[in-house]
């Protein structure tokens, strides 16, 4: 199983950024799609953003489009989200994920870190 790390979330007032990092051990026929999803206490866990390395096509959750910004450093090895305009329903914890294939939606993936919290305060 490739190995996840993610780093970056932390508390910040609605309206600000962040940018979560999600270092990876190797790339494989298992890291073809990357990317995160999310989930609050009160919510289930929801796909957030997607890209998939083979075309380097994008994917995000409705909720989330125009604000985030999925990305990757191939050199090294590590998928980066932009987070702009944060809003309170942003909260959760994030993870960093990986699948064999994209499925043009953001999936909420089978391998994922530990995850990284992020909070926005009101």
């Amino acid at each position: 199983q490739v190995q996840l790390q993610e780093s970056g979330g932390d508390s910040v007032q609605a309206g600000g950024s962040l940018r979560l990092s999600c270092q990876v051990s190797a790339y494989n026929y298992f890291t073809n799609c990357m990317g995160w999803s999310r989930q609050a206490p009160s919510k289930e866990r929801e796909g957030v953003a997607a890209l998939f390395r083979s075309t380097g096509s994008t994917y995000y959750a409705d909720s989330v489009n125009g604000r985030f910004t999925i990305s990757q450093d191939n050199a090294k090895k590590t998928l980066y989200l932009q987070m702009n305009s944060l809003k309170p329903e942003d909260s959760g914890m994030y993870y960093c994920g990986t699948l064999p294939y994209c499925n043009g939606v953001p999936p909420t993936f089978g391998n994922w870190g530990q995850g990284t919290q992020v909070t926005v305060s009101s």
